[in-house]
Order: structure tokens, then sequence, then C-alpha cells
């Protein structure tokens, strides 16, 4: 587990309560121990043994598998749960916690939630999705990175009934480990997000998919790091590409437009096109450096 320097105590820390602690719940613990950010950490999950190994390493301060508890007990929640079990999450804690209780998710996906989050309303209200762009393609506390939202972008995605107050409250804890923060509607992440994404977890296990076995001891780097996202979680990818449907399967169809005309330059021994289309791809790939 990868610590931080540790900077002064915090004069307005709160109580954190982070449901799903593994590698996003584990790192986001270990951020806000190794920044005096919170006053306490709770881990809520349900495997108590678990979060009991994760008391022990120093992530957390209370382990328990009840909710209620945890709503009853914390300032805010985060919920690193799979993007399919956040809505009814969320309604367990509304039910217990204050009216000040705020809670927020680090999923992927956020239409669907929003969508059945604000069914829950007036409840619902004090629920502002988040999105730290930060991750790995490894599982478990046990890779913990306290740095691991260390100048990553954030992006948050208020609801028109939430409030200005708990968006600028969301804002500032995640500037507190380290991320800059953007606002988008729910849709707009999920649209942008397929593209940049899901659309290419998508293309990674595709390729992974049809490598053949004979093949496996000749797949050096390249093949490696175009696949490398494929190790992911198929579980967890099942929730988000299934709650992210109808984006990625547009994305799926612009990036099928693409293939085509590479396969049509590569047909027609088009050296100019094909020079042409790597050219773009060089270019955009030079600019995310």
């Amino acid at each position: 587990m990868n610590q931080s320097p540790v900077p002064p105590p915090s004069t307005d820390r709160v109580q954190v309560a982070i449901v799903g602690v593994g590698l996003i719940g584990g790192s986001l613990a270990a951020a806000l121990k190794a920044r005096h950010i919170a006053a306490k950490v709770i881990g809520v999950g349900r495997n108590i043994s678990r979060l009991e190994s994760a008391q022990s390493l120093g992530l957390i301060d209370v382990a328990t598998t009840d909710i209620a508890y945890a709503a009853q007990n914390a300032d805010l929640i985060v919920f690193c749960t799979p993007v399919d079990l956040i809505a009814q999450g969320v309604e367990a804690a509304v039910a217990a916690g204050s009216p000040q209780l705020l809670l927020t998710d680090v999923g992927s996906v956020k239409g669907t939630i929003a969508r059945e989050v604000g069914a829950l309303l007036p409840a619902g209200k004090n629920f502002i999705g988040s999105h730290p762009l930060a991750g790995s393609e490894r599982n478990g506390f046990e890779n913990s990175d306290a740095d691991l939202f260390e100048g990553k972008t954030c992006i948050i995605t208020p609801c028109p009934w939430n409030s200005e107050e708990h968006t600028v409250r969301l804002t500032k804890f995640w500037e507190s480990v380290g991320s800059s923060v953007l606002r988008m509607t729910p849709d707009e992440h999920d649209r942008k997000l397929a593209q940049t994404s899901h659309l290419p977890h998508v293309l990674a296990a595709a390729l992974a998919t049809i490598l053949e076995e004979e093949n496996h001891a000749i797949a050096a780097t390249g093949f490696r790091d175009s696949t490398r996202i494929a190790a992911g979680d198929p579980d967890l990818w099942v929730a988000i590409i299934l709650g992210n449907a109808q984006s990625i399967v547009e994305s799926i169809d612009g990036f099928s437009d693409q293939l085509a005309e590479f396969r049509a330059a590569i047909e027609k021994g088009d050296a100019a096109t094909l020079k042409k289309l790597l050219d773009v791809a060089k270019t955009n790939r030079d600019a995310l450096s």
C-alpha cells in the first residue's frame, strides 16, 4: 500500500463511510487517512472478515455490514460498489440517515443511477454522482494507493434537484484528495465515457478474445498494452456496459465506421489514405501525453 506525504491535520474533519472497500474504496480510505481529512473512516461491506483485514491494515477505523449504522454515524457516504447496486444502497442509507447526510458514488455510469435515485425524492436530493477517473485492472484493498486520486480528474454529476451547497461540499471533498473536479450532467457523462472508457474496454476485450492459444507466447508489448484493461473484473464490467448500453452501441457504430475506412485503404493498397488515417491517430494520441 503506497503512502502520501502527511499534511497538517484539517480543522474541518468529517466522518466518512465507504461502502465497498476494494481497490477504489481502499485507496480513498488511504487518501483520507494520509491527508488527515476524515476524523473516522467507516468501512461497510458484506464480508466482515475482509473488512476486519482492511481495518487491521489501518485503512478503516470501523468495520460493519450495517449500512444503517454507517448512515447514522457519517457525514458523507461514498458507494464504491458495482454500479447496479448503488441505487438500492442509497435507498437504504437515506432511510436511516439525517437530512444533512451527503451521499455519492464512484461508478462509471451515471444516467441510470441518477434516474433510479431521483425516483427516491425528496430523500434522493442528498445524492450526487461522482466518477474519479482513476483506477487499475488490479482488485482488492491490498492494492490500495493513497495517491490514486492525486492529479486525476473527478467528474461530478449534480442534477437539478441537488443543492449548490451539497455540490460545493462534494467538490471540496474530491479536491481534498488531490483531484480536479469537472461538472457534467449524468447523460453527458455517459456519452463521453462511452467513447473514452467503455468502448476501449469492449475493444480490448474483443482483441483479447480473438487471440489464439498458439500465439500466446508471441503476444508481446504491443498486444499486452492494447489489452491491459481487459483484465478488469468481468462482473463489474457487465454492469457498467449494460448500464450505458445505448451510448456504447453508438460508440461501437462510430468505431466500426472508422475501422471500415482502415479496411478499405488496406484492401485497396491506398497508402495515401492509410497515411492520413495514421497521422490523425498519432496526432490525437500525442495530444494525450
